[in-house]
């Protein structure tokens, strides 16, 4: 089977096509036929090594397709069910291994790609606005990156909540994105200064909770965004690393709460995974929910996927097709 591969931490020549073997099955593991797998940040971080593991790996860590087989002690799924999943590392493949509970059936009324575009994204999305920071009617969000793939989710998610929210965006193409996606307020912050923006809108207010994927060219002008005892969700750093913090500032600026979340700390047990991913291919089903599938690459095109990831130049989900 074809699989890109990671031998050395790097930029994008650290991807390698590589011919492989098709897994074995352990105890408990289901092996799934992959018919599309998603491009994340977290990806980026994997190759670069920011987050580090063994190497050599198979990139990649969430995809939808048919479980080919299964092995011993398997009670959750069967051959030929149509599945979904993230958090497995390996998923930039044609094959891959994951644990069956990780597994999650995907229903009539979501199609494939769909299924692997919201996985990551999409329980992201659903975490932050119903867990990390559970968002009230009448509360306003703001959300940077708010024209991205996650951005587009949280928006939509945000506003099912009944909050007001003001998206931060980087181009007139994404700003259109997140006002379909039902921003109330739309800022360029490459032409306005968002954190002014945000305290007129607000009228000096300021907002109940920041969704922060951007980090540091983003992380002290948000802080000043909070109202008094608001809430940071620092949950990504595509513009880098945020610098270490005293937590006086904190208290100077309101006693204002800081969190960093992760997705796998909101997925822990299938019961936890099956409420999420549920929740998102219902809403699916039912047109509540859009997913939009920006581009797509064949699974070779690995490294165009990341550079055009790292660009910043995405407008939705991105994903590999072996």
């Amino acid at each position: 089977m074809k699989a890109i591969r990671v031998h050395q931490y790097g930029g994008l020549e650290a991807l390698k096509v590589e011919d492989l073997p098709v897994p074995d099955l352990g105890e408990g593991e289901a092996r799934v036929k992959i018919e599309a797998s998603g491009v994340n940040f977290i990806d980026i971080y994997h190759r670069i090594g920011r987050y580090q593991g063994s190497l050599p790996f198979t990139l990649g860590q969430e995809a939808a397709g048919t479980v080919d087989a299964v092995g011993p002690n398997v009670m959750d799924v069967k051959p030929g069910d149509r599945v979904a999943y993230a958090g497995v590392q390996g998923a930039y493949a044609e094959f891959a291994i994951a644990p069956a509970w990780r597994l999650i059936p995907v229903p009539t009324g979501v199609d494939t790609k769909q299924a692997a575009a919201v996985m990551i994204q999409g329980m992201t999305a659903h975490y932050l606005t119903l867990s990390t920071y559970p968002l009230k009617e009448g509360e306003t969000a703001l959300v940077h990156a708010a024209g991205g793939g996650t951005g587009q989710l949280l928006v939509q998610l945000a506003k099912r909540r009944g909050a007001r929210v003001i998206g931060t965006v980087s181009t007139d193409e994404k700003a259109r994105r997140a006002r379909e996606a039902g921003a109330d307020e739309v800022i360029l912050y490459t032409q306005t200064d968002f954190e002014a923006e945000v305290k007129r809108l607000t009228d000096n207010a300021g907002v109940d909770v920041v969704y922060d994927s951007v980090g540091k060219d983003t992380f002290d002008k948000s802080l000043n965004c909070l109202r008094r005892r608001g809430c940071m969700v620092l949950y990504g750093a595509s513009s880098g690393a945020v610098p270490p913090l005293d937590p006086q500032i904190l208290n100077a600026k309101g006693s204002i709460f800081l969190t960093r979340p992760f997705l796998a700390h909101y997925t822990a047990d299938r019961a936890e995974l099956l409420w999420r991913v549920n929740d998102l291919f219902k809403w699916i089903a039912a047109g509540e929910l859009k997913i939009r599938i920006d581009r797509t690459f064949p699974l070779a095109d690995a490294a165009e996927a990341h550079r055009y990831l790292e660009g910043r130049q995405s407008k939705g989900k991105i994903l590999l097709i072996p």
